[in-house]
């Protein structure tokens, strides 16, 4: 717990310039909510098991939020009058499960009303769909507030599927990520499913003199060619992130080493020695990934810029 405390300071004070200042703890609720921990993991346990897909929803969830205006809870909120709100944004439109945090909220709400906020909530929950999923567990540090201000146009600011390491490594640090924590949170991507339109590129017309990826494992574009054919009107039609997409294993790395990964960003991390070696760690040490993934969920998840605590996760108060 020592190294956590240790580890939760320095990436507070990293973060200074991004955040605004909420002071984080893991003992926040412990006078005020003791018991919202519990809650939030019993709605979360309940909803995976009716939907094997909640867990990488609500992952992706709280990654998406932390990488606009920090952990605030603004993926949260509805879009409102002329106002696009970020769950809206191209990035988010196939984001779901928001009714988790819902229902999470409501429970919460019955044993300590106006107490814990919806950014609060979304990172406990994220936590939680990591454990249930066969992944390690951490203390998730608490006591962020709700933004105000969600908006769609700033979900530009995400990293897309096609971007190169250099963008890549350009779009943590400025968040006060290392490129070990980029390689570590990557590896989020071993749960969950992707459109055709996250990998189309790779398969169809990737450039002037190659139709398809040469990066790809052949094989595994003719898989995907099928699945995904060029004149695609399937709205659903993808794939699974890897074979086991409901279990947080270090599969996704040993797939990247075999040229099996799908986005063009996940294939970059082979493009330059220090996230090449690092791959290859997580690829052959599952515990090596656990270990600097929840030291990356910390850090990322530290990133604070709220101002309230919402009574409705999709309104402001």
């Amino acid at each position: 717990m020592a190294f956590v405390a240790a580890l939760l300071l320095s990436s507070v004070l990293y973060f200074s310039a991004f955040s605004q200042g909420n002071a984080l703890s893991f003992n926040y609720y412990t006078k005020t909510c003791p018991d919202v921990e519990y809650v939030i993991a019993q709605v979360v346990r309940k909803a995976t098991m009716k939907d094997k897909t909640v867990p990488a929803a609500l992952l992706r969830m709280h990654f998406h939020d932390c990488f606009i205006r920090g952990c605030d809870g603004s993926v949260l909120l509805n879009s409102k009058g002329g106002n696009k709100a970020e769950k809206d944004g191209p990035p988010n439109v196939s984001l779901h499960a928001f009714y988790v945090i819902d229902s999470a909220k409501k429970a919460v709400e019955v044993i300590c009303p106006g107490i814990v906020s919806c950014a609060d909530i979304l990172a406990l929950a994220a936590r939680d769909a990591v454990v249930l999923t066969g992944g390690p567990t951490w203390e998730v540090p608490k006591g962020r507030k709700d933004g105000k201000i969600s908006q769609a146009r700033e979900t530009r600011q995400l990293p897309a599927p096609t971007v190169n390491i250099s963008q890549l490594q350009q779009s943590f640090s400025q968040r006060g990520l290392s490129m070990e924590d980029l390689v570590a949170l990557s590896g989020g991507h071993t749960l969950g499913f992707s459109h055709c339109s996250s990998f189309q590129n790779r398969i169809h017309n990737f450039n002037s003199t190659h139709d398809i990826d040469p990066t790809l494992h052949p094989s595994f574009a003719a898989s995907l060619k099928s699945i995904c054919p060029i004149n695609n009107k399937a709205k659903n039609a993808g794939t699974n992130m890897d074979p086991s997409s409901t279990t947080f294993d270090n599969t996704y790395y040993k797939l990247i080493l075999q040229k099996k990964s799908l986005f063009s960003s996940e294939q970059a991390l082979l493009t330059i020695p220090r996230t090449k070696d690092l791959v290859s760690k997580y690829a052959s040490s599952k515990k090596a990934f656990n270990t600097t993934f929840v030291n990356s969920m910390i850090k990322m998840s530290s990133i604070t810029g709220g101002q309230e605590v919402r009574k409705d996760c999709r309104v402001v108060n």
